[in-house]
């Protein structure tokens, strides 16, 4: 087995524990190897990683803005589920990063809320 093969494998496994369905359909593939998330799970962590750069350089959203943000996901994945709407890779990319992105702030908000209760009041 070539080694990229194996870490492939690795990388499927470990996309698998995080709890992605992993459907070919709903993935992207990269020379011949399928992506170890589907295309939503590819946004939302790309959405995080965004969120946390943007923490770094002090541009933040707030509350409301990041739940309206995981709403716009939540609303692409219920269309597609109760078959009104069926989604397509590149939205369900699109969707993701705004999820990752408001999922992320949101927990920014919750642990400063909780430390300034802990620690200012």
């Amino acid at each position: 087995m070539k080694r990229a093969d194996k870490v492939w494998l690795a990388l499927m496994n470990f996309g698998n524990k995080m709890g992605c369905h992993q459907m070919e359909s709903r993935s992207f593939f990269f020379k011949g190897y399928q992506f170890p998330v589907c295309a939503r799970c590819t946004g939302v962590i790309l959405g995080e990683l965004i969120a946390l750069f943007l923490v770094l350089i002090n541009l933040k959203i707030n509350l409301i803005q990041s739940m309206l943000l995981l709403l716009i996901m939540g609303l692409d994945w219920f269309l597609q589920y109760v078959k009104i709407a069926e989604s397509n890779n590149g939205r369900r990319l699109l969707t993701g990063i705004l999820g990752g992105l408001g999922l992320t702030f949101m927990y920014y908000h919750i642990v400063i809320d909780i430390f300034i209760f802990l620690f200012f009041k």
